[in-house]
């Protein structure tokens, strides 16, 4: 059985991979996803080559073995499926619901795991708008683009974020913004990118570039011309 530490270390792996659409991620970038030291981290990865989960080189970096990725893409469908429940299930918000998922995605019972996600109705998407991988480890793909590639007019449904930030997320919930809203942009302002947006209230909204870059959203339009200038 391997260590909560290794299970972070694998998981981490697999994200970053999935980030910067790259296989393979250099000991550096993973010391500052953990916010840890490089010597640790490259400690704990020379342990994770001997058992045969990772392999590793300082040129290219870590990338994920056969038995590795197996082990880093179950941790990721715990996680997911856990923040789904404490979302639908228990209300806790998208804001709190990672770093409770965080504790309890190391609780090895495949069968609590499989009664969970199957009372939740076998969902593909966590609060947060993530892929949920099935039990093959095949992970569903989404039309999620961030809202910040859209044009005046698009109408378009919220399905999460690309960083599950904290602060982010709360910024969001104070913008009134929350996962299936369905937002209308109204205004692209030139001078610094922000949007300024109606939510189905018809309230008003005005969103930052940056934020607008974190949030993924899907054009509900058909044949919404966003689609062609992502």
């Amino acid at each position: 059985m391997n260590s909560f530490k290794e299970e972070n270390y694998l998981k981490a792996i697999y994200q970053l991979g999935v980030i910067d659409k790259e296989n393979v991620v250099s000991a550096t970038h993973l010391a500052n996803w953990l916010f840890l030291k490089p010597p640790t981290v490259l400690e704990k990865l020379n342990s994770l080559v001997n058992k045969g989960l990772i392999k590793y080189d300082k040129t290219g970096g870590a990338k994920l073995t056969k038995k590795g990725y197996e082990i880093a893409i179950n941790i990721v469908r715990r996680h997911r499926i856990w923040e789904t429940y404490l979302y639908k299930q228990l209300n806790f918000s998208w804001s709190e619901v990672h770093e409770i998922a965080e504790q309890l995605e190391h609780v090895n019972s495949d069968k609590l795991i499989d009664k969970i996600y199957s009372i939740l109705g076998n969902p593909e998407f966590d609060p947060h708008g993530d892929p949920i991988p099935n039990k093959q480890g095949i992970v569903p793909k989404s039309d999620r683009r961030p809202l910040s590639k859209s044009i005046k007019g698009c109408v378009c449904v919220v399905l999460g974020v690309s960083h599950d930030n904290e602060v982010f997320l709360n910024y969001l919930s104070d913008l009134n913004i929350a996962l299936n809203d369905k937002l209308i942009v109204e205004q692209i302002i030139s001078y610094d990118e922000s949007i300024r947006l109606t939510n189905q209230k018809n309230e008003f909204i005005l969103i930052s570039a940056k934020a607008a870059e974190q949030l993924l959203v899907a054009c509900l339009k058909p044949s919404c011309k966003c689609k062609i200038e992502i």
